[in-house]
């Protein structure tokens, strides 16, 4: 049985053991007991990450013969992203506003609008605590790399990796191979902790959906229910319709063979909410399953998992649009333009935590005059899209790999002095 078919059914098994005990209190006494396994998993996965990714781009930039051409492959990707972001914002402004206006009726709105001002005020303060846009700028360099490592902030630590990686460039090829031969079996020792990590990934998204099924339940209803399918569905129509098709066609990989190389990381995102956690899984995909290049894997997999969200311009957007249903607020194009732009900007600072969408949904809310209360809201309800958002965000990071590894002929240059025998470098594109 494979890893895609195990994971899945550690993932189902998970779900129905955890709906069963949301159903019968008797058996809640089970959960604690078994939720520690989860953590345990993502803690697993979680050590592996930092290690990676400095490894991983010190590599893909020092390892080049030409720094312009690692230049040429981040703008690139910059241009993919934003496009990819933009779709998923488009997609959901067009898809979602009919189908809103036909779903939420204004009793229906008044009503659930009424019970959102506590949750919001939660909201509020999480996103007072949200940098300011100087302050992020600020922080992108960091003080101290290390403590940027240990606080888990990865844009900082990738900064400093990518300068890190160019000072190497700097060097004579004497000084530089073993410094980046250093950085290679750092990455590798990583891959083959991930890899052992991976054989417990059933057991791991079993522990994970067991507690999260049994907080949830089944209860949902009315236009709650709707948003959540609505969201969820969407974000699944967007991966079907634009990125699948992308990964297909403009990166030549058969359907069926991204599909399958691409499971378990969504899986492991779903199960998770985070596309930090999905990272190893993804590296594996790309290497040993997709056979990308070294340069994809070491350098634009890091960088895309820690800043690029295809999931959040889908949800975001529909999620804006929900509110301002329920407040009665009717968006005129160029207020829904401006959410779409804010949704673009907002999407590369979201916050790497749960519910770290809702949360910087706040200026969005505020550039189209919408009632920050309907946060409130959001955040009782966005487990499970927030769920689906993660998915379509790994899917997204995979689609950005398969596209630009197509084009590395063109914008990519080799992995300089790699040893061939490892499974970093001795891959080639299908």
């Amino acid at each position: 049985m494979s890893l895609t078919v195990r994971v899945l059914l550690g993932l189902v098994a998970g779900l129905a053991v955890g709906f069963a005990v949301n159903a019968s209190p008797d058996l809640r006494g089970i959960v604690p007991w078994i939720e520690p396994l989860g953590s345990i998993f993502i803690n697993a996965i979680r050590m592996t990450v930092v290690p990676l990714v400095v490894a991983s781009l010190v590599v893909g930039v020092a390892g080049a013969s030409d720094a312009r051409a690692i230049g040429r492959v981040g703008w690139r990707a910059l241009v993919l992203f934003v496009a990819l972001v933009l779709a998923g914002a488009v997609f959901g402004a067009i898809v979602a506003q009919p189908i809103l206006t036909r779903m939420i009726d204004p009793g229906t709105a008044g009503a659930i609008a009424g019970g959102a001002s506590e949750l919001a005020g939660s909201a509020q303060e999480g996103a007072q605590r949200l940098p300011t846009f100087a302050q992020w700028l600020i922080d992108l360099v960091p003080s101290n790399p290390i403590r940027a490592a240990a606080d888990g902030a990865m844009l900082p630590l990738i900064v400093f990796s990518l300068l890190f990686g160019v000072a190497l460039l700097r060097l004579d090829p004497d000084r530089r191979r073993p410094i980046i031969g250093f950085f290679e079996g750092v990455a590798e020792a990583m891959l083959v902790l991930v890899r052992w990590v991976l054989v417990l990934a059933p057991i791991g998204v079993f522990a994970l959906a067991v507690p999260l099924a049994a907080r949830m339940g089944l209860a949902a209803a009315g236009a709650l229910a709707g948003f959540v399918v609505l969201v969820s569905a969407m974000s699944v129509a967007f991966m079907a319709l634009v990125l699948y098709p992308a990964a297909s066609a403009i990166g030549r990989v058969p359907l069926g063979t991204f599909a399958r190389a691409i499971a378990p990381s969504q899986a492991v995102a779903f199960s998770s909410r985070s596309s930090l956690a999905a990272l190893p899984a993804m590296i594996e995909a790309a290497e040993t399953r997709l056979g990308f290049p070294p340069e994809i894997s070491r350098f634009l997999l890091p960088l895309s998992a820690s800043t690029f969200r295809a999931g959040s311009g889908v949800g975001l957007t529909v999620s804006v649009l929900f509110v301002a249903r329920l407040y009665g607020v009717d968006l005129s194009v160029a207020q829904i333009a401006t959410v779409i732009a804010t949704v673009l900007l907002t999407s590369f600072s979201v916050p790497g935590i749960p519910n770290g969408s809702i949360i910087a949904m706040v200026p969005i809310l505020v550039a189209a005059g919408i009632p920050v209360e309907g946060i409130g809201i959001l955040l009782s309800i966005d487990t499970i899209p927030d769920m689906f958002r993660t998915t379509t965000n790994v899917t997204g990071h995979m689609t950005a790999a398969a596209i630009l590894s197509r084009s590395r002929s063109r914008a990519l240059v080799p992995i300089a002095d790699a040893p061939a025998s490892t499974p970093l470098s001795g891959v080639t594109n299908p």
